[in-house]
């Protein structure tokens, strides 16, 4: 029972961290690092709340989904 109730514990702390999230900044330069490796220039990338990118594409989630990544040319 003692195994059980640790078991049950472990897997919630890490469903929590996995729910946070990478930072945005982390995140971001991560995919800016992808995107200069494939020879890609003249790009922005913005952090913005969740919903709120115009004119742009979302390319990543972070601060567990309440922020996007918006990829613009």
């Amino acid at each position: 029972m003692k195994k059980l109730i640790l078991a049950i514990g472990l897997l919630s702390i890490a469903g929590t961290t996995l729910a946070a999230g990478k930072p945005c900044e982390e995140l971001k330069a991560e995919i800016a690092a992808k995107l200069d490796a494939k020879g890609v220039s003249g790009y922005s990338l913005e952090i913005v709340d969740k919903g709120t990118a115009a004119g742009g594409k979302v390319v990543g989630t972070c601060e567990g989904g309440s922020k996007e990544i918006v990829y613009k040319k």
